[in-house]
C-alpha cells in the first residue's frame, strides 16, 4: 500500500469530483444530490486553496458546455428550420400542376382573385359580380384577361397558325372586312395635261363568323381546397391543349361548317394573280403524283418566285413533318450540298432558300394530287378572330369531380389576299 500517498489521494478525488461535476452539468448525475452535498467535507482533505482552484476548474467547464450547449441548440433549430421549408417546397412541387407556372411571376388583380375563389369554392363573390356585370353567370363568367392572356400566349406557342396570320380581337359574332381587288389604276401625266378618273377598284367583302369550340376539364373538390394545387395553371395547361389541337386542326383543314375554314380547303389554280378568280388561290405542280419528281428543289424555287416579292418580304414556309423529311433531302442542282439550313440560334426556325420553315402537323401529308406546301405572307391571306372565353363550374354533373365547362369563341378565314401565298401540289400538272 505504499503508493497510496495523500497526494494520489487528493488527484483521484479530485478527478472522481471532476467527472461526477461534469456528469451533474450533463444532466446525467452518477451520485444522488444528498451524496454530492456530503463533497462539502472535501475541504478538510484537500485544504482550502485547492479547493477553490478546483471550483474555479469546475465553474469554466460548466460554462463552456452551457455555451457549446446553446450553440448546439441554435444550429439544431436553423437545421429543423430549413427542413420545414424544404417540406413545404417538396409539398408544393409534387402537388398536381404546382410546377406548370410560377406563382412568383403570377400577381393576381381583384378580378382574377375573385374568380379563382369562384372556381374552388362556387361562391360567386361580389367583386366578380361587379366587374361582369353584364355576364350572366347561369351561363358563365368570362375568364379574366390576367388568364385569357396566359392562355392566348399558350395558343400561340402551340398553334403554328397563330404564328403566322393575322390575329384580330373582335366583340361581335363575325368579322366583316373590305378588300379592294385589282388595286386602283393610274395613269402618268404632263404638267398641262387632262386627267381622266382612272380605274376604280373593286371591293368585296370578307366576312368570317366567330364560332364556338368547348372543352370541359374536371377536378376533384378535394384538390380544389388545395391551397398548393396551382389553380390557375392548371386551368390554362388543359384548356391551352384542348383549344390548341382544336384550333390547329381548323385552321389548316376546318369545312367552314360550325368551325372554322381551314387555309388548305380553299380553290387553288395553276392560273396566275392577274387572271385567277380573287377568292381561288394558285398552286405549283411538283411534276409527279404524290411525289417530288426529282430530288433537286426545282418545284420548290418556283414556288418562292410565284410569289411577288413586295410578299416575299415577310414569308415563310408551311408544311407537314412528313414534307419537311422529304425536303430536308433535296440538294443543289449542281451538287450534292443540301438546301436545308438549320437554324444558328435557339428558338429560330431553320431556312429553306432564305425563308423560315414552321412544321404543322395538321397540314395536310403527301398523297396523290395533295396540297401539302404553302409559301408566302400567311398574314396576308389567313385571319384569326378572337373574342371571348367563358366559363361555368358543374359539381353536379360527374361527383367526385368538379367539372368547368369553358368556351372558347373563335374565327378563322382566309380569300383576303390571294395573292399573298402560293401552294405546292403533289401533281404531274
Amino acid at each position: 500500500m505504499k503508493y497510496l500517498t495523500p497526494l494520489s489521494i487528493k488527484v483521484a478525488f479530485v478527478a472522481l469530483l471532476v467527472v461526477a461535476a461534469g456528469a451533474a452539468l450533463a444532466g446525467h448525475p452518477i451520485f444522488a444530490p444528498d451524496l454530492l452535498a456530503g463533497l462539502g467535507a472535501a475541504p478538510m482533505l484537500l485544504g482550502n486553496t485547492q479547493l477553490l482552484e478546483i471550483k474555479s476548474l469546475i465553474d469554466q467547464q460548466g460554462e463552456a458546455w452551457r455555451e457549446f450547449k446553446q450553440a448546439n441548440s441554435n444550429r439544431i433549430g436553423r437545421l429543423e428550420e430549413n427542413a420545414r421549408a424544404i417540406d413545404d417546397f417538396m409539398a408544393k412541387m409534387n402537388s398536381p400542376f404546382a410546377g406548370s407556372s410560377s406563382k412568383g411571376d403570377f400577381n393576381p388583380n381583384e378580378e382574377t382573385k375573385a374568380f379563382l375563389a369562384f372556381m374552388r369554392s362556387g361562391r360567386e363573390a361580389a367583386e366578380l359580380k361587379a366587374m361582369q356585370a353584364g355576364t350572366d353567370p347561369t351561363g358563365g363568367y368570362l375568364i379574366p384577361e390576367q388568364i385569357d392572356g396566359m392562355l392566348s400566349k399558350n395558343l400561340r406557342e402551340i398553334s403554328v397558325m397563330r404564328q403566322l396570320a393575322s390575329v384580330v380581337p373582335v366583340g361581335t359574332s363575325e368579322l366583316s372586312q373590305l378588300h379592294s381587288v385589282g388595286g386602283t389604276g393610274y395613269t402618268w401625266v404632263g404638267e398641262t395635261t387632262a386627267r381622266p378618273q382612272t380605274d376604280t377598284p373593286t371591293l368585296k367583302k370578307l366576312n368570317i363568323p366567330t364560332r364556338e369550340v368547348y372543352a370541359l376539364p374536371g377536378v376533384t373538390q378535394n384538390l380544389l381546397d388545395d391551397n398548393a394545387f396551382n389553380l390557375e395553371a392548371w386551368l390554362v395547361e388543359e384548356l391551352s391543349e384542348a383549344f390548341g389541337d382544336a384550333e390547329g386542326d381548323a385552321f389548316a383543314n376546318g369545312d367552314g361548317i360550325a368551325k372554322p375554314r381551314g387555309l388548305f380547303t380553299y380553290t387553288t389554280v395553276t392560273t396566275g394573280d392577274a387572271t385567277r378568280a380573287h377568292t381561288d388561290f394558285q398552286y405549283v405542280p411538283t411534276g409527279a403524283s404524290g411525289a417530288f419528281h426529282t430530288t433537286k428543289a426545282d418545284p420548290l424555287i418556283t414556288l418562292v418566285h410565284a410569289v411577288k416579292p413586295r410578299y416575299r418580304r415577310n414569308a415563310s414556309w408551311l408544311m407537314n413533318p412528313e414534307v419537311l423529311e422529304a425536303v430536308r433531302k433535296l440538294k443543289e442542282a449542281t451538287s450534292d450540298r443540301y438546301l436545308w439550313e438549320p437554324a444558328l440560334t435557339a428558338g429560330q426556325p431553320s431556312t429553306l432558300l432564305g425563308y423560315p420553315v414552321f412544321e404543322d402537323e395538321n397540314v395536310p401529308a403527301i398523297a396523290a394530287n395533295s396540297i401539302s406546301v404553302a409559301f408566302g405572307d400567311f398574314s396576308r391571306a389567313y385571319t384569326i378572330t378572337d373574342r371571348s372565353t367563358s366559363l361555368l363550374r358543374d359539381p353536379f354533373t360527374n361527383k367526385p369531380y368538379v367539372m368547368f365547362y369553358a368556351a372558347k369563341r373563335v374565327g378563322g378565314g382566309g380569300g383576303r389576299d390571294t395573292r399573298a401565298v402560293k401552294f405546292l401540289k403533289f401533281s404531274a400538272t
